[in-house]
């Protein structure tokens, strides 16, 4: 055992964030830490890691620990944010603890440096506890989760897939408990009232009975305190019926799209001969695709290849390189959360702008997990990851019909990305956004929009099968390098045969030349 702790108590101020009896981090543990923002992850890592106390328990580290914090970029260093993160990374890594706790590491990073971070995890012989909102990432290396919820610690065996499976079977459970409660509360509830108005009708005089001095006659009397007797104990089998509440059930969403007629199927967006620089560096090659609407289109691709530049550019058509159908109505979001008062409530910001009436503006919101009086706070009190889920629900049912996101899923906790991702698939319009989350991709995009090499590449087809591509090509590509190797292996045992018999210049040229191509070919 590396780690355990008992009876702990943690506190944000005055709020209980997680009450654990007991937990334990045995060696080669492979454990995912999920919940929502603000429950505790965090707080929970730190006293773990032994840099914070807890308010109330006992933490026994028996092994060397090292904690990879939530890293956000430096803004006067000349790394980017995810040249930070790595470099942060392979600085813990190579201290090789024994047991690895990471809060958030692929935070800042594309699409390729986590991959690369997920084979370095892998391969790590150490104990690893993982705060991540990537779901493809905590199916790859965890085997066991934990998820605060309510203030306590629930554990699940398997990764982040297992997990929900589990937690969709507890959810059926609770509903067939809930129907079992409801089924059973009303039987009770009729044989009550059945005995109370038999018991009633008991002190009334029955046909063809006289009443002696008008006073009920013993066995009436007698039968209507049995009559009472037995509903008072079904009444107290009632009140001791234990309450199984029933889970919330959204309603579908119906959105009304301005000119959903006009653009549903039809190209609505014309990029031709379109190229991107920064400065005098080339972002990427001229490139000419259309969008259809109706369109779930990802956009991929390294971090600083040009993703952001040229959704920027398809918001300023200028009809040489880039058309837009005049039925098309656009909604853009930019993780900027400016577009909210703060001094408004949740619900009156999002009806600010809004061509939807107010049930389906209140189901969209407590699809993002605003429910009730939620919906009356001020946006003010709100934390970043809710203020970005606020901005979200304001465009989502402002008066468009083309979604625009560049990493919407940002911020944002897994239960809040689950959620975005339902509403983008439910949604009828056009929905065009930037993301490093490859579940959110593969679970939404039906053409993919790839940058690579300084090319834009429009594929039609889902982010699977696109990989399935791309790792055909690579396969592909490795047996035409492995069949040039073999090749120029072959010509330089030729040329040393032949210099060995009758040196040259030109035969020591071609020698030479032969042997740059294999060092060319071993660094490709």
């Amino acid at each position: 055992m590396l780690l355990d702790a008992h009876r702990l108590q943690l506190y944000a101020q005055d709020k209980l964030l997680v009450k654990i009896d007991t937990l334990r981090v045995d060696q080669h543990a492979r454990i995912g830490l999920v919940g929502r923002n603000g429950c505790g992850k965090t707080t929970l890592l730190e006293v773990l890691a032994g840099l914070r106390e807890p308010d109330a328990g006992t933490v026994t580290l028996r092994t060397r620990c090292e904690l990879i914090p939530q890293l956000s970029s430096t803004p006067d260093s000349v790394m980017s944010g995810g040249e930070q993160t790595q470099a942060k990374i392979r600085e813990v890594l190579a201290r090789q603890p024994e047991l690895l706790l990471a809060d958030e590491p692929t935070s800042n990073l594309d699409t390729s440096h986590i991959d690369w971070l997920e084979k370095q995890l892998a391969n790590w012989p150490g104990a690893l506890i993982l705060i991540s909102h990537d779901r493809a990432f905590l199916d790859a290396l965890c085997t066991s989760i934990w998820e605060i919820r309510d203030a306590q610690l629930h554990i699940y065996s398997g990764n982040y897939s297992d997990y929900t499976r589990q937690r969709e079977l507890l959810d059926r459970q609770h509903d067939e408990a809930y129907e079992l409660y409801i089924h059973e509360k009303q039987q009770l509830e009729r044989a009550i009232q059945l005995k109370e108005s038999k018991a009633e009708r008991a002190t009334k005089r029955p046909k063809g009975h006289a009443v002696e001095s008008g006073v009920t006659k013993p066995y009436f009397a007698k039968k209507q305190k049995k009559l009472q007797k037995t509903a008072k104990a079904l009444e107290t089998r009632l009140e001791k019926l234990e309450t199984v509440e029933k889970r919330r059930e959204l309603p579908p969403i119906k959105m009304n799209l301005l000119h959903e007629e006009m653009c549903t199927g039809r190209i609505i967006m014309r990029i031709n001969q379109l190229s991107g620089r920064a400065g005098e560096r080339m972002l990427w090659h001229p490139v000419s695709c259309n969008v259809r609407g109706g369109d779930k289109l990802a956009i991929i691709g390294p971090n600083g290849c040009g993703k952001t530049t040229l959704v920027k550019m398809l918001l300023q058509p200028d009809e040489q390189h880039v058309s837009i159908s005049p039925s098309v109505r656009i909604g853009y979001f930019s993780q900027s959360i400016d577009v909210l008062d703060t001094e408004m409530t949740i619900l009156a910001n999002v009806r600010a702008t809004s061509a939807q009436d107010e049930s389906l503006i209140r189901t969209v919101l407590a699809r993002l997990h605003f429910f009730r009086d939620d919906v009356y706070k001020p946006v003010g009190v709100l934390s970043g990851g809710e203020r970005v889920k606020v901005a979200l629900a304001k465009l989502f049912v402002s008066d468009v019909n083309t979604l625009i996101l560049d990493e919407p899923t940002n911020f944002l906790d897994i239960d809040s990305i689950e959620a975005l991702e339902t509403l983008l698939r439910d949604y009828e319009g056009t929905v065009l956004f930037i993301s490093h989350d490859r579940r959110l991709i593969g679970n939404l995009a039906d053409r993919i929009l790839a940058f690579e090499d300084r090319h834009i590449r429009l594929f039609e087809g889902s982010y699977a099968q696109y990989m399935d591509r791309l790792n055909t090509t690579v396969d592909e590509r490795q047996a035409d390098v492995e069949e040039q190797r073999l090749l120029i292996e072959t010509r330089i045992s030729d040329v040393l045969s032949r210099l060995s018999i009758e040196p040259s210049e030109a035969l020591e040229q071609e020698f030479q030349s032969l042997l740059a191509a294999r060092r060319k070919l071993q660094h490709s």
